[in-house]
């Protein structure tokens, strides 16, 4: 069903590719009228990267625009005129929440900064999503979440296993839509302080603290010790049975036994190596971490013998923590997906259907129904009629190249 609980909050968005604008997301999931402003001729860039090959389509669905876009209407509007200023002013005077990615020089050239906002609606609630933060030497410096969130962060580092090597290469967005749901749930918390108290809030969130909040355990446990974390070794990892294993099909399993004791007896028997069980160098998890490469390489080879298929039949009833590494295409079929509603189908205007990746908060037991992203400035008309402009004044805008 369609979320209610942000029924009646307006939100303007004036920001582009996908870290801000899956805060606006989230936020249209919970019910809140999320209007996008878009530059009344080239639009969010996010819509070229189709065209431009960066992207793969089917059908000429631009997932990367519709993820972070579902749910909002656009409006075409140049903040950079006068006129498009004047709108924007108007709209924001009827709107509770501002977010937007502009960089701290771009928002003063083009008057939309807290103070220029804040002197049509002084209980507006801003939001900005940056790449360094807000202060210091990098806080006017432009970033994606490749260079800021896993770069920077440590994230990266984090992930490769050998000083030297190079690290994995980041997925598309990763850090955007994580650091985006910080946004949202701080707009959810400043709401609430509105409400309490009747002060609005800035909101500051970056793809860098975003990043260092998520490897907070590396990081905190680093300046506790001094030195950096070991970094994971998959043929010496210090609990064997908290590793991954091959199966023949090259597959991979997830075994997260943190009580290794209590289940490895257990375990050896399921698949068949209760001989482990009757060897001193394995008999407790201390002497198995002084053999946690033997007993790893005993582990893989069993392992990489049978398919994953026979694997999760074995390991069906074993009570300790385990699962299969899941390719994105496989997880539309996962059936705990499907019972959760975790992804939404929707279907466009051109009669495509397809799935959408919800937020992760589900409220009062309701799965959440999706509507597709807007057309490049859909509801431009729309809005301005909303807003008490009548036909006349619409066609003066267009003229003037403030809307489209």
């Amino acid at each position: 069903m369609k979320q209610t609980i942000l029924e009646g909050v307006r939100v303007v968005e004036l920001a582009s590719w996908t870290f801000v604008p899956s805060a606006g997301a989230v936020l249209a999931d919970w019910g809140a009228d999320v209007i996008k402003i878009e530059h009344p001729l080239t639009g969010d860039p996010q819509r070229g990267l189709i065209s431009s090959g960066i992207v793969t389509s089917a059908a000429g669905i631009n997932h990367m625009m519709e993820q972070p876009n579902r749910g909002k209407r656009s409006l075409g509007l140049d903040v950079g005129t006068e006129a498009g200023r004047e709108i924007l002013y108007k709209l924001v005077a009827s709107a509770d929440v501002f977010v937007t990615n502009l960089l701290p020089g771009s928002r003063e050239r083009a008057q939309i900064d807290v103070e220029h906002i804040r002197a049509h609606n002084p209980k507006i609630i801003y939001a900005r999503g940056h790449g360094y933060g807000s202060r210091g030497p990098e806080a006017d410096r432009g970033a994606f979440d490749m260079a800021a969130y896993f770069a920077r962060s440590g994230i990266g580092d984090g992930y490769t296993t050998r000083d030297g090597e190079y690290p994995p290469p980041q997925r598309p967005a990763f850090g955007d839509v994580y650091a985006g749901f910080a946004i949202a749930a701080g707009v959810g918390a400043a709401l609430f302080r509105r409400e309490r108290s009747g002060e609005p809030s800035v909101i500051d969130v970056s793809l860098l603290g975003a990043g260092i909040w998520h490897l907070a355990p590396d990081i905190v446990g680093a300046g506790v010790t001094g030195a950096p974390i070991p970094k994971y070794d998959l043929e010496a990892m210090p609990n064997p049975i908290t590793n991954v294993y091959k199966t023949s099909d090259d597959r991979f399993i997830a075994l997260v036994v943190l009580q290794a004791d209590r289940y490895w007896a257990d375990l050896c028997r399921l698949i068949g190596r209760e001989d482990l069980t009757d060897d001193e160098r394995f008999a407790s998890a201390g002497v198995r971490f002084q053999n946690r490469r033997e007993c790893i390489a005993e582990l893989r080879k069993t392992f990489g013998a049978e398919t994953l298929a026979h694997w999760e039949r074995v390991l069906a009833d074993f009570d300790a923590v385990w699962d299969v590494f899941r390719n994105a295409y496989e997880i539309k079929d996962d059936p705990q997906v499907q019972a959760n509603g975790y992804l939404p189908t929707i279907t466009d205007e051109n009669g495509n259907t397809f799935a959408l990746a919800a937020s992760p908060v589900q409220f009062d037991e309701q799965q959440l129904e999706l509507s597709p992203a807007p057309a490049h400035g859909q509801h431009t008309e729309e809005i301005l009629l909303e807003l008490g402009y009548d036909w006349d004044k619409i066609i003066e805008f267009k003229d003037a190249g403030a809307t489209n």
